[in-house]
């Protein structure tokens, strides 16, 4: 189309300007505007050579009045991109409507009873593990220790050793880690609790001295053709007094093909999925005195401007995951955000409301997506690990096989019959979100990608002098990450 327009009018002997051009391409019937304005140019004023945007606009108006307002689209509201037709999309894995918990007793033994039995398999059927057993057997004999454990304590000797308590369905062990074994020291620092490891290693009257740590791991996989784009973003805080609504304004101008240059603008006509890792709203009541720092102060409001917003991303899959500002459980599995809040969000056709944690599938891509409440707790836990580098949080996580291993703290965990943050199956992206801090690693084939905030920094953040990346849109484009600002 871009070609036949400049042909045209070359042909003719006349010269585009680029706002021209652009009034004309937009034009619902661009072919029949372009031979109209020939033949006008040509009879009426064959001395004016040069069609500017402005005669353009004079011709429309002067023509066809009602046909301008309902057809052509000034250049801020214009939709220049191509669009998809199809999506091979699947929904893997979605907690939404699969609590069964009561809060009894019973049903926290059942959540970590399906914790244990999913890593364990995991474990077990590494090679190293393959001939373990259980606690029970193990601390009956004097030679080879292989077991497999859930963490149930953590501490120090005097000597600044490392005691690990772990236990199974038939008993307990204590493991000790020598701080002089380095390699196995370092790992066992990174060790939390509630979490599944193997151990290796040798009885030594009533402890386990070990010699090796394994986690379940991930193997490397390979990389998938992808011939599209996927946006990730998350924590866009609308109703929020620091909501970034300008900077969402032109990503969302770009996305439409009608913002950035000509390098950016082929990426956005290639980009197939948006998909959002929660906090689209900035909700109600989410913490003390939110309220002074909301421009929006009704949650139903502030989902029915976030479907006004999404509602000019058309031509595009959109994928919306909550997270603990949105209206949903804060407990972890969150269901989708329910249909009574955001009633706008659901009559749009290509948006796609799933649980967090969830997996999609994107023309074969395998996507899971988790808000990342879990964050606060690792960076407050392991050392060495932090808000401003979750890329090596979300590395942890990954090699742990779960999304958020420690129970009883920040993050709160439904107990479930099932324990539905167990990564069963190896994603190609791990796309998080909560710390507003944008990070992107590989880890052995898997994209892990943190995609910052539509947000500014909020009173709390400069309290804890957390300094937030501002509309830094990550997208995987043909299979290579690239990064594009929109502050």
């Amino acid at each position: 189309m871009t070609d036949n327009i400049i042909n045209k009018f070359v042909d003719a002997e006349i010269l585009l300007d680029e706002s021209a051009y652009k009034k004309i391409k937009n034009y619902n019937d661009s072919a029949y505007l372009v031979d109209s304005l020939i033949k006008h140019m040509t009879t009426s004023s064959p001395e004016m050579m040069v069609l500017t945007g402005k005669v353009v606009e004079d011709y429309l108006e002067r023509t066809s009045p009602d046909i301008l307002k309902t057809t052509y689209h000034n250049d801020s509201k214009s939709q220049m991109k191509l669009v998809p037709q199809d999506y091979d999309f699947q929904i893997l894995k979605d907690a939404s409507n699969k609590s069964y918990t009561n809060g009894e007793i019973r049903d926290l033994s059942s959540y970590f009873r399906s914790r244990y039995h999913k890593l364990r398999d995991l474990l077990t059927y590494k090679r190293e593990l393959k001939d373990s057993t259980s606690i029970k057997e193990a601390m009956s004999r004097d030679d080879v220790v292989n077991i497999v454990g859930m963490v149930n304590d953590i501490r120090y000797t005097k000597n600044n050793h490392k005691l690990i308590e772990v236990e199974d369905e038939t008993g307990s062990a204590t493991v000790l880690i020598h701080n002089e074994n380095h390699e196995v020291f370092e790992h066992a620092e990174r060790i939390v609790k509630d979490e599944v490891i193997g151990v290796l290693g040798s009885r030594k009257g009533t402890l386990v001295m070990a010699n090796e740590i394994v986690n379940p791991g991930v193997p490397r996989i390979d990389e998938k053709p992808m011939d599209f784009a996927t946006v990730f973003i998350s924590d866009i805080h609308i109703g929020s007094s620091t909501f970034l609504d300008g900077a969402f304004k032109r990503f969302i101008d770009w996305i439409n093909g009608d913002f950035g240059d000509e390098q950016q603008r082929e990426i956005a006509n290639n980009v197939k999925y948006v998909v959002v890792a929660g906090d689209i709203v900035d909700g109600i009541g989410v913490y003390p005195h939110q309220d002074k720092e909301l421009t929006i102060k009704d949650i139903h409001e502030q989902y029915e401007e976030a479907a006004r917003y999404f509602g000019d991303i058309p031509n595009v899959k959109i994928v919306v995951a909550p997270g603990n500002h949105d209206a949903s459980r804060l407990a972890e599995p969150q269901p989708a955000i329910p249909e009574d809040y955001a009633k706008g969000l659901y009559e749009l056709k290509n948006l796609e409301f799933v649980s967090n944690p969830a997996m999609v599938s994107l023309d074969g891509i395998k996507v899971l997506i988790y808000h990342g409440r879990s964050f606060d707790d690792m960076a407050m836990t392991v050392k060495g690990m932090s808000h401003q580098q979750s890329d090596l949080i979300m590395k942890e996580l990954l090699e742990k096989r779960h999304l958020a291993p420690i129970y009883g703290e920040r993050t709160p965990l439904a107990s479930e019959i099932e324990d539905h943050l167990v990564i069963e199956e190896i994603p190609d992206v791990l796309h998080t979100g909560h710390v507003h801090i944008n990070s992107y690693k590989r880890h052995k084939g898997v994209h892990l990608i943190n995609s910052g905030t539509f947000q500014s920094q909020t009173e709390f953040q400069k309290i804890y002098n957390i300094v937030p990346t501002c509309a830094q849109v990550p997208v995987i484009n043909n299979g290579s990450f690239k990064m594009l600002d929109f502050s």
